[in-house]
């Protein structure tokens, strides 16, 4: 697959490439003969690039976080520029909360607005977007429902596991909070989608659309992600978020572990609940 890295650079981009190699999965470093690296990464799912492209370009317009410039793209492959990682930084990380909420506050046409197509995806599971008015029915019926159903169905989550989810569900009105306008979210912002470099940190991999601002920092929140007291401190400052927000990071979390139960299995499964019941604990 190298090989096709670097021919979809060529063809692409009309350069000569000298040398790659795989950084992970179907994603490919490439160097050119004038020097450049690049990123070509190979997707043949249907509206895959077209949805990531979208995703970048729709996260670099308001200049409020870093993201790869995308330097070609076909219907499979996705040519980037590369970006040299380093040890993160408290000054990339105070950057970065305020850079994210910058980014959420340029907002969205609507939630589950996507700068897209409606059909993308997140990670390797499909995600579904299409605009609603208000967030707590959205997230209910577009976020959390549609892996729930998937997770059940496959046997990952069995009645009594699927319980506490249903009745978020039901109760997502009252455990919401405060209204908030649609927020231009990066929608899979886990911390391996976050590269860092001595002066800044850089985001990947998005699932871009319109959501809730404390979805985005919930995800942040799920892996440990570094300098995460940082981050959100510079965000909290800059963009001072709703009283009880910390209450609610299992409710936000809800999407992502259900996504991870549908993707990897029953080790999630665990969490999920937890955090359903953590959710109806408020």
């Amino acid at each position: 697959m190298t090989g096709g890295a670097e021919l979809a650079v060529a063809e692409l981009l009309g350069v000569r490439p000298v040398g790659s190699h795989a950084l992970k999965g179907h994603v490919f470093e490439v160097e050119t003969d004038d020097g450049d690296l690049l990123v070509a990464k190979h997707d043949p799912r249907q509206d895959a690039v077209a949805a990531e492209v979208a995703g970048l370009e729709w996260l670099a317009e308001p200049g409020a976080v870093a993201v790869p410039q995308v330097r070609a793209h076909d219907h499979e492959w996705l040519v980037m520029e590369q970006v040299e990682p380093a040890d993160p930084t408290a000054v990339a990380a105070a950057d970065l909360g305020r850079g994210l909420a910058d980014l959420h506050g340029a907002g969205a046409d609507a939630f589950g607005a996507a700068p897209g197509p409606e059909r993308a995806w997140i990670g390797l599971a499909p995600m579904r977007n299409v605009p609603a008015p208000r967030w707590p029915a959205w997230y209910a019926a577009d976020r959390v429902e549609p892996y729930l159903r998937r997770a059940v169905d496959l046997g990952l989550l069995d009645r009594d596991a699927a319980a506490p989810v249903y009745a978020v569900c039901e109760r997502i009105e009252d455990l919401a909070g405060p209204p908030e306008p649609p927020a231009r979210l990066h929608g899979d912002l886990h911390s391996g989608n976050v590269l860092w470099q001595r002066d800044r940190a850089w985001l990947i991999d998005p699932a871009a659309h319109g959501g809730h601002r404390e979805t985005d920092l919930a995800m942040l929140a799920l892996f440990g992600c570094p300098q995460l007291d940082t981050i959100l401190s510079a965000y909290d400052e800059h963009a001072p978020l709703a009283d009880g927000w910390e209450s609610r990071v299992p409710l936000h979390q809800l999407f992502p572990l259900l996504v991870h139960v549908v993707l990897f299995g029953t080790g999630y499964a665990r969490q999920t609940v937890s955090a359903a019941r953590a959710a109806l604990r408020g």
